[in-house]
């Protein structure tokens, strides 16, 4: 059985890869969701600051043997906005919408807090994260090829929900398919792992028939494997879900590689076309079952300058193990 996951890593990776914050302007919040306390350095660079810390844990047994447990947690998230004057937006107003936003995070994965998806939401040829590649060769290139280019800042534009709006790349040489290349950047250890689920979303046409084969890249056997194919010339998803030897896909900087192509090659004179719409990555980890929320507060630090704005909430979490009787 995987490791157990700590409540607060759980959380902190629920609210960092859920949280939209949308300012007044339209433009993307910046917001630095940690463990612990807040640091002005970051309040001086970022929009907000979200921490999670333990809080009080009580232990129950269920049944009369003691061998299953559940333990009710009580961690808390912490807003921190620092009032600026020279701000476009106030500080009040993107603490607002940072209650909002914790709220609804919460409430829509209360049940499932061990379930992460990773996407290409808000990403672009910036990224310092998640990344995707395109390329037309005769086989299957491996991550570090230097054939692979990174798509265009408008081609994660359209992978990143799926609408029908897509990213396609073309190959036209004789025997060369039409690659995608797409790397997630995870935030777990592959300890606590219990599956992991790649999706694409798109199809692929080619003389010698439609479809899109998909694969997963395996660090210990250097080699793309688990291979899932598609038929069609429209939209279907296409999934690979592993769940044994799982650090095998994860490499020592959190990394997972997804390869896409063409089923079939370009003949040299009609082109070999992938075509993506949306692709994600879907963590599964041993850890917190449930969350949900209970009591909040503001605790503003108006003594200090600028005034610090703070809403601390109080969560309930659940979490269930089984235990060896000695």
């Amino acid at each position: 059985m995987a490791d157990l996951e700590d409540v607060v890593t759980t959380l902190v990776r629920l609210l960092d890869t859920n949280m939209r914050l949308v300012k007044d302007d339209g433009s993307v919040g910046n917001v630095h969701v940690s463990e612990a306390w807040y640091d002005r350095d970051f309040l001086k660079t970022y929009d907000a600051q979200v921490t999670v810390s333990g809080g009080e844990r009580v232990d129950r047994k269920i049944g009369t043997s003691g061998t299953k447990r559940l333990t009710i947690g009580s961690p808390r998230v912490n807003i921190w906005v620092l009032e600026k004057s020279d701000a476009a937006e106030s500080g009040r107003s993107i603490r607002n919408k940072l209650q909002q936003e914790i709220a609804r995070i919460i409430r829509e994965k209360r049940t499932k807090p061990y379930i992460t998806e990773y996407t290409f939401w808000n990403l672009g040829t910036a990224s310092k994260t998640h990344k995707a590649y395109e390329a037309a060769a005769t086989s299957e290139l491996s991550p570090d090829d230097a054939e692979w280019s990174e798509i265009p800042g408008t081609g994660y534009n359209k992978i990143w929900y799926s609408d029908d709006d897509r990213h396609s790349k073309s190959a036209n040489v004789d025997l060369e398919y039409a690659l995608l290349l797409f790397r997630f950047k995870t935030t777990v250890k592959p300890s606590v792992l219990t599956s992991i689920e790649l999706n694409f979303e798109g199809y692929g046409t080619a003389p010698g028939g439609n479809g899109v084969t998909i694969k997963v890249w395996n660090f210990t056997s250097e080699a793309w494997e688990s291979a899932q194919s598609g038929t069609s010339g429209g939209d279907e998803t296409i999934a690979i879900t592993l769940t044994s030897a799982l650090a095998n896909y994860l490499d020592a900087d959190g990394y997972l590689y997804l390869l896409a192509r063409t089923t079939n090659p370009s003949d040299g004179e009609t082109d070999a076309v992938i075509y993506c719409d949306y692709v994600e990555c879907v963590i599964t980890v041993h850890g917190i079952t449930y969350a949900d929320l209970g009591p909040s507060r503001d605790a503003d630090r108006v003594d200090v300058k600028p005034i610090i704005l703070r809403t601390e909430f109080v969560l309930t979490t659940w979490l269930f193990e089984t235990v060896m009787i000695t």
